[in-house]
């Protein structure tokens, strides 16, 4: 200790630490040191392709740029849950093409040279990438070369960067799906069927088995005694299957949640409020700005018929099918109320087909005024050709048509086409500019109306949310952090547990969505851990146990022994049961005398083929035994998993309706799955996907 104070004291704290971090190494086993570091680093890891760890920070970046290319491509923002999974998903195989399929693929000697990138960009070769991007679309809808050439030569200009990034995407994305059509057409010509394999193939699908049988099922419960699977007839299995049992890494855990419902005391103060609020919105002549304020339901200019309203409260459909005016008496439906004020009365068609001319700018409402005095039924299209910036829309090739528009499917601000006069233009502005629109014929027009409806659900007030989470932190407080306790506290509030195995995707817990955050605590936690309280969207507290951590890899021998045993006793059961029947039968020279002593009838098959048309509920064993069989001879018994088969072909027909192209067919479908599972394949062990553990 002298010594290491006196190396202090003369080289500092750097000196001191490097000794420290020596004793350390002295004490612990380095590799141990090394896996911690490790484990600690990659914990933040998207994932590995193939041997590169992905960061998350990286992945971020890249999720960041396919956004940005996604809004440059369709005009709109990744903002729903949906459209970001999406852009996740292109964004992680856009990782795994760079770093494993596409350096895999040149390995093979696959090459895409420069000419030929060019040439799938504008040549006579186009990549269905540029195809299928509508930004490169002429007024008429088709591929236009001068549009690619136009963006191309404009990329340098665009001081944004957007269509530097936009082209590298397109450049990337091209030239990756070329590599992978090669790879793929490589493996397809590989697949070659000879003549005499294809001969065997339409001979095989045209014989067909005319076959009675007679069946003695099989009775897996009770379990036969003498039918024993030994402990190192499980292990044998498992050593052998081992790849079967690979799993991602999972954790049993158990849980309680506690709901925030409103209690009756609140119902009854939003019932009070509600009652307050009815006379001003039935007499307001601003009904549209009431509700604004004070309805969960919104003002919308949608047209009702008889019924539609049922899904929003069934009083309030019965009340304005009734009544063509007037308001309804306030409704309650659990803990939410209503009540309904019909508004207008019109016939209004369900689809109506409309045209446009779409017009932005400063002056875009001065010229779509112009452009209404001389606007007629025969020159519309002319004008929208003319002036209209929407050149993508052209329904029944006349630009400027948009098609049938409904309720359901309607561009958002052109709802006064669907009771507008047929055949008279008018404007209308739009998020999207100023638009000239003419209806140009609709259905039949039928009986609708508007409706407002005044909605409001009871919420829980702060002393009904606090009982609550007092219930919730009354459970965690007694599990004190400890799966035992956690059960005993279960036992003595009451409270029911639920049990549950999750990976580290699971985010929905029951109906209870956005959950991921308990999902965190169960992989973050040791078996035999309880959690304190989690909230999820504020308004369920969950406390949960941990009971079992299961790794990512193979499933443990202990973990899996009961489905093999199981699995092993129906194998060995049914060949003893195949055994005991035959036994019974012995010296039993006709299908009605086994069929007697087994106490069941024979049944009868016909078509019976050895071939990709057998019936899909047909045993397996039941068709190989029929294929092999004499023709009028007893067959069997062949254990299968349903029962025991004594069978007797009576005879075999060759037809021809199965041909050469059903041949070609059939192995263009085998080839088609091959290349379905040729990336796959490819990425097996080489590609880790920890997604789950961050969204």
């Amino acid at each position: 200790m002298a010594a290491l104070e006196t190396i202090r004291t003369k080289f500092g704290i750097g000196a001191s630490l490097i000794i420290a971090f020596g004793l350390l190494l002295f004490l612990v086993n380095p590799s141990d040191i090394i896996q911690t570091i490790q484990s600690a680093s990659s914990k933040y890891d998207v994932g590995k392709i193939n041997g590169k760890s992905v960061s998350y920070t990286d992945f971020d970046q890249e999720v960041k740029q396919f956004s940005d290319v996604r809004e440059m491509i369709t005009g709109q923002s990744a903002s729903s849950e949906q459209a970001q999974r999406q852009t996740r998903e292109l964004a992680w195989n856009n990782l795994v093409e760079r770093y494993l399929l596409v350096p895999t693929i040149q390995k093979a000697g696959i090459r895409v040279g420069q000419q030929e990138q060019i040439d799938l960009f504008v040549g006579d070769n186009v990549s269905p990438v540029v195809l299928s991007t509508g930004m490169f679309m002429d007024e008429d809808g088709n591929y236009s070369p001068a549009l690619v050439r136009e963006f191309l030569e404009n990329v340098s200009s665009d001081e944004s960067g957007r269509g530097l990034l936009l082209r590298n995407y397109l450049q990337n994305a091209v030239r990756s799906n070329r590599y992978t059509e090669k790879y793929t057409s490589l493996f397809t010509a590989a697949s070659y069927v000879n003549s005499l394999e294809q001969k065997n193939a339409v001979a095989e699908n045209n014989t067909t088995a005319q076959v009675d049988f007679v069946m003695a099922p099989n009775t897996y419960f009770p379990e036969d005694s003498t039918v024993v699977v030994s402990s190192a007839e499980i292990k044998k299995f498992y050593d052998n299957h081992k790849e079967n049992y690979k799993q991602k890494a999972t954790r049993d855990i158990e849980y309680a949640v506690f709901e925030v419902k409103p209690s009756a005391s609140d119902v009854n103060a939003e019932n009070e409020n509600f009652v307050a609020l009815y006379d001003e919105f039935a007499g307001t002549d601003n009904v549209r700005a009431f509700l604004q304020r004070n309805s969960d339901r919104q003002w919308t200019d949608r047209w009702y018929k008889d019924g539609e309203l049922r899904s929003v409260n069934k009083d309030v459909d019965a009340f304005v099918t009734a009544n063509k005016s007037g308001v309804s008496p306030i409704y309650q439906s659990g803990n939410n109320f209503y009540a309904a004020r019909i508004m207008e009365l019109a016939n209004v068609p369900d689809s109506v087909y409309v045209r446009h001319i779409m017009l932005q700018g400063a002056d875009a409402r001065h010229t779509a005024d112009s452009l209404l005095t001389v606007v007629n039924k025969s020159n519309f299209s002319t004008l929208a050709t003319l002036y209209s910036l929407d050149k993508g829309n052209a329904a029944d090739g006349e630009q400027g048509n948009l098609g049938w528009m409904t309720q359901n499917a309607i561009i958002p601000g052109f709802e006064p086409v669907l009771n507008a006069q047929v055949g008279k233009p008018f404007v209308i502005t739009t998020q999207y500019g100023v638009h000239v629109v003419e209806v140009v014929k609709t259905t039949a027009p039928v009986a609708k109306k508007k409706v407002a409806v005044f909605e409001k659900a009871a919420l829980p007030s702060k002393e009904t949310y606090a009982a609550t989470y007092n219930k919730a932190n009354q459970l965690a407080v007694k599990a004190n952090g400890k799966y035992a306790s956690y059960k005993a506290a279960c036992d003595s509030t009451g409270t029911y547990s639920r049990s549950l195995t999750v990976n580290e995707g699971t985010d929905t817990y029951g109906s209870i969505g956005h959950a991921k955050e308990v999902t965190r605590w169960a992989f973050d936690n040791k078996p035999g851990k309880a959690s304190s309280i989690i909230t999820v969207d504020n308004n369920y507290f969950f406390v949960l146990a941990v009971k079992e951590a299961h790794k990512e890899g193979y499933a443990k021998l202990d973990e899996v022994k009961d489905g093999i045993r199981s699995q092993l006793y129906r194998e060995k059961y049914a060949q003893k049961h195949a055994q005991d029947v035959a036994a019974q039968i012995e010296g039993l020279s006709n299908l009605e005398a086994v069929a007697e002593k087994l106490g069941t009838t024979v049944s009868s098959l016909s078509d019976v083929t050895f071939s990709t048309n057998s019936a899909p509920s047909t045993e397996p064993a039941f068709i190989g035994a029929v294929a092999a069989a004499r023709e009028g001879a007893l067959t069997g018994p062949v254990a299968g998993v349903m029962g025991a088969y004594v069978l007797q072909v009576n005879g075999r027909e060759t037809g021809a309706y199965y041909t050469e192209d059903d041949a070609k067919a059939a192995q263009i479908r085998i080839d088609g799955y091959h290349a379905q599972m040729l990336f796959p394949l490819m990425m097996e062990g080489k590609v880790d996907d920890n997604r789950a553990r961050f969204y």
